[in-house]
C-alpha cells in the first residue's frame, strides 16, 4: 500500500520522502485535491515496471503477429455462409 501525501507537504517534506523510498522500501502517491498526479518509487521498483511493460510490449506484438496467421478470408466466409465480402478502392 502507498503512503499518500498532499503536494504542497510533500513539497516541504521531500528529503524526507526520498527516504522513505529509497531507505524504507515505502511508495509514496503525492496527490492534489485527493487526486493522485505522481509516485514516489525505488530506482529497482521502476526499474521493475519498465521490465513488466517491455514484456508486455512483446506479448501483444506476437500476438498481433499470430493474428496475422490467421485462415484465409475464402474459407472463413464459407465456414459461416457468408456471400459478400468488402474489398478496398484499388481491388480488382
Amino acid at each position: 500500500m502507498a503512503y499518500e501525501i498532499p503536494v504542497t507537504q510533500a513539497r516541504a517534506e521531500l528529503a524526507e520522502l526520498i527516504n522513505r523510498v529509497v531507505y524504507g522500501g515505502e511508495r509514496v502517491v503525492v496527490t492534489r485535491h485527493g487526486k493522485p498526479l505522481v509516485a514516489l518509487v525505488s530506482a529497482a521498483d521502476l526499474e521493475r515496471l519498465e521490465a513488466l511493460a517491455d514484456a508486455s510490449e512483446e506479448r501483444t506484438v506476437s500476438t498481433v503477429t499470430s493474428i496475422g496467421s490467421a485462415t484465409p478470408a475464402s474459407s472463413e466466409r464459407q465456414r459461416f455462409g457468408i456471400a459478400a465480402e468488402h474489398r478496398g478502392p484499388h481491388a480488382t
